[in-house]
């Protein structure tokens, strides 16, 4: 039951923030203040990162628990989607200090409860007993982890960017005011008003990249020296090799084309959102085939 209080956490956290925003509006609106100052100030950031760090611990406990039982290693295509989440609140936590990022928020918070939930429905299957006890593994199974969160925030931030885009291609720069908006902002207030300039989204997205490939290499490659030991078997050319090395070289290919022809816009966006697809269906989409579609776990 530890397992679904996260997905509760973030929604009440959801649903306090959306309340005070459109508080906020509407005080905004009478005192003629502006509301985009309150939602960048000092205090209004102090807050939500406490909330947020207090939701990742709570998580974070609650993936540890459902995941390194004592009978083995649980995991499942719900178990690998709540890590990617809580790895990708993470991750915003650490940019929210640092860049103006408040308009992911909703978006970001919306899909952690949404996928902290699924390992309540999905409990997963025994995968290993020996890999429980092996800390090399435990490094592994972490690092890939990661690489599959970070990879995750780099998806949803190449959304919004293609949002922005589009906004400033069709609009010319104004943004009319969508039924999301008007649910978590109210109406003076654009979701896209509270992201950085399109540039700045570029090179954060890349940075992010930058990393999530450095751990993607390192789970892609380390899984040959686990798969033996704990599995015995050796590592074989399966579709979750094979998509995984798929991915790892469209990152590559992405990051190498950024740095040579300056590779950006539009384009790098698909090109990101590409590349996550394929990591997805590295495990999790075959995970999910076998667990709810072939009803076999």
């Amino acid at each position: 039951m530890l397992i679904i209080y996260p997905s509760i956490a973030y929604a009440l956290t959801l649903l306090t923030i959306v309340i005070h925003n459109r508080q906020m509006t509407a005080v905004s609106s009478v005192t003629e203040a502006s509301s985009e100052s309150f939602l960048s100030s000092r205090k209004h950031k102090f807050w939500i990162h406490l909330l947020l760090f207090i939701l990742l611990v709570l998580h974070g406990y609650a993936c540890y628990q459902d995941i390194f039982t004592p009978q083995g290693l649980v995991f499942g295509f719900a178990q690998a989607l709540s890590m990617m989440a809580w790895v990708g609140i993470a991750l915003y936590w650490v940019e929210g200090w640092f860049f103006r990022l408040y308009g992911m928020l909703p978006l970001v918070l919306g899909m952690a409860m949404i996928f902290s939930f699924l390992p309540y429905v999905f409990e997963g299957a025994i995968i290993s007993t020996k890999a429980v006890h092996s800390p090399g593994f435990r490094l592994h199974f972490i690092t890939a982890n990661m690489a599959y969160g970070i990879m995750f925030l780099a998806a949803l931030q190449a959304i919004l960017m293609t949002w922005q885009d589009k906004n400033l291609r069709s609009n010319k720069g104004t943004h009319s005011a969508s039924w999301l908006q008007l649910l978590v902002l109210g109406q003076r207030t654009s979701l896209l008003d509270q992201l950085p300039p399109l540039l700045t989204m570029e090179r954060v997205l890349f940075n992010v990249i930058g990393i999530g490939f450095c751990l993607l290499t390192v789970a892609v490659f380390s899984g040959a020296f686990f798969s033996q030991a704990l599995f015995g078997r050796p590592l074989t050319l399966d579709h979750k090799t094979i998509f995984s090395l798929m991915s790892w070289s469209m990152f590559g290919g992405l990051l190498y084309a950024n740095w040579k022809v300056g590779l950006r816009g539009a384009q790098a966006s698909k090109w990101v959102l590409g590349s996550f697809g394929v990591l997805l269906l590295a495990y999790v989409g075959s995970r999910f085939v076998l667990e709810v579609i072939l009803q076999k776990i």
